[in-house]
Formats: structure tokens, C-alpha cells, sequence
């Protein structure tokens, strides 16, 4: 880790709401003036979208039903920890663009002069010279196999985290609605998933600093037959702390109305109040790394 080139993690599965996150730390960016790398946790796939499709065949007949996104055999796990490492270190480093869509190959085209498309990767850039900080938002920012320790470069980590069955009607709902995938395609991802959200997905919540996980209050026992995704005031949030010392837990109660403490090191606020209760901690929370990094 690193006080002069602070790395910022945020974490968090497919569908889990990692964007919310994201946005409340681009509102705490521009408020502060702060100037950071942004780096996209999709780019340090090794697949582009035909290579997985076809790995994913290719596994299937081999008899392994468990090749996916969230595990090692399609993610460069070792370049992500080579950047967050070259980055805490001298602020220098290697990103490149995974483009979702025709828009994004059309943006990405335009800069480089190149004519990819959907589904492929922009080639390896260098990192912009001056920056404030690395803000990575996706899959991997504090994964560790017996190989990697990605988390150990990480000054900040941030788990989004909704309950599992939450976490599953919001995936089903968003690749139905947006990209078309038909309920059994959906659920057949969710399954073959599993083994690596268990190994690899699960376990960097014990690693960050701060957990917001989104919790519904109405049924959600069966997601694959739910009509619609519990709305925020349907819903808490309950936010861990890794470390609770340093955490004026009483400011945070007297911020946030209705909230309230359920252990020494967790609060829990109203699902309406998320974006809200997140910039009034991550806020502080930068500073300290920004203010560290001036010290140097």
C-alpha cells in the first residue's frame, strides 16, 4: 500500500450495485477536486466475448461446468496486481477498455483510430501522467489466490454487498431488461458461477474496509420468480467496519435519521438514505489518504 499513490478498491459481484458506489465517489471527487485513474474491473478479463463464449463451450465438453467471469481462468488476476502495485509505487501503470457496447467500440474507435467492436479490448495505454489517486470499481479489487495477493496494494477497499437473493433478482432483472438474456440462460450463469463467487467473490468481503450491504424487507425467497426489484425504502443498508476506531458513529446516527447501531462496528440506515450515508463515510475516509499523500 501506499500514502503518496493511494489505491482505492470498490468491490462488489454482477449485479450487486457497485455503480452506486461509483457514484457517490465521482460526487466526492468533483466536490473535493480530486483528479483520479479510473479503472474498469471488466478490462483485466482475459476473454473478449467470442473467446469466452467459445472457452465456455470448450469447458462444457470437457466436463467442467464452472468456467466464469468470477474466477481465474478468464481474468488477468496478475496484471491487476502488477498495476495496483506499479501504481502505489510510482503512480505509473497499464489500463486498457473493455467495450460493452457499439457506443463504447464507436468512442474508443474514434480516439485510437482503430475499428473494434463490441465484445473486444482497446490495446494496453499507459496510465494519464498526474492523478490524484487509482479508483478501480469491479469483480477483483481485493481478490488473493495461493498466486496474487491483489489486496495487499489496496489502501482503501469499499464491498458492495447485497444478500444473496437480492444480489440475484437485481442480476436477472438487469440482463433481461438490458440485454435480452431469457430467464434460464440467467439462471444457468448464476449456476455456474457458484463455485468461483464462493472461492474467489465471497472471501474479499472479510478484506475491505467497509462493507454496504443492501438488505430487503419483503419477501425475496424465491428471486427467480420475482416481478420486480425491492426499491430502496423496501430495503436497509447495513454497513460494516473493519476497523470501527476513528468512526464518529454518533455523527453518522445524528446525519442519517432512522438509522441505528446493531453492533459496535456496524450501522444500519434506511435503503433510501444509501447514496447519502456513503458520501458522509467514504468522504472523511478520502481525505485522510489525499491528506497522507500531500505528507509525503
Amino acid at each position: 500500500m501506499s500514502k503518496k499513490h493511494p489505491v482505492v478498491a470498490v468491490t462488489g459481484s454482477s449485479g450487486a450495485g457497485t455503480t452506486t458506489v461509483k457514484r457517490a465517489f465521482e460526487h466526492i471527487f468533483r466536490r473535493e477536486n480530486i483528479n483520479p485513474v479510473v479503472i474498469e474491473g471488466d478490462s483485466f478479463h482475459s476473454l473478449n466475448r467470442v473467446e469466452f463464449r467459445e472457452a465456455v463451450k470448450k469447458a462444457e465438453a470437457a466436463g467442467n461446468k464452472n468456467l466464469s467471469h468470477f474466477g481465474p481462468e478468464a481474468n488477468h488476476f496478475d496484471k491487476l496486481e502488477e498495476l495496483f502495485k506499479s501504481y502505489g509505487k510510482n503512480g505509473k501503470g497499464k489500463k486498457r477498455y473493455y467495450l460493452h457496447s457499439d457506443e463504447e467500440a464507436a468512442e474508443h474507435n474514434a480516439r485510437l483510430g482503430t475499428k473494434l467492436k463490441a465484445g473486444e479490448f482497446t490495446p494496453w495505454e499507459d496510465l494519464p501522467g498526474e492523478s490524484d489517486l487509482l479508483f478501480y470499481e469491479g469483480l477483483h479489487g481485493l481478490v488473493k489466490t495461493d498466486k496474487i495477493d491483489v489486496a495487499q496494494h489496496v489502501d482503501l477497499g469499499v464491498g458492495v454487498v447485497p444478500i444473496v437473493n437480492l444480489e440475484w433478482i437485481q442480476k436477472i432483472h438487469r440482463d433481461n431488461k438490458e440485454r435480452g438474456y431469457s430467464a434460464e440462460a440467467i439462471v444457468d450463469t448464476i449456476l455456474r458461477r457458484m463455485p468461483d463467487y464462493v472461492n474467489h467473490i465471497a472471501p474479499q468481503f472479510s478484506r475491505t474496509h467497509v462493507n454496504f450491504q443492501r438488505v430487503s424487507t419483503v419477501d425475496t425467497s424465491n428471486p427467480f420468480i420475482a416481478r420486480d426489484i425491492p426499491t430502496p425504502d423496501e430495503s436497509f443498508v447495513v454497513i460494516r467496519f473493519s476497523e470501527p476506531k476513528g468512526v464518529d458513529f454518533p455523527y453518522l446516527l445524528n446525519m442519517v435519521p432512522d438509522s441505528f447501531m446493531s453492533r459496535r462496528n456496524t450501522i444500519v440506515v434506511p435503503g433510501g438514505k444509501m447514496g447519502y450515508a456513503m458520501e458522509l463515510i467514504l468522504t472523511p475516509m478520502i481525505h485522510d489518504l489525499i491528506e497522507g499523500r500531500s505528507k509525503k
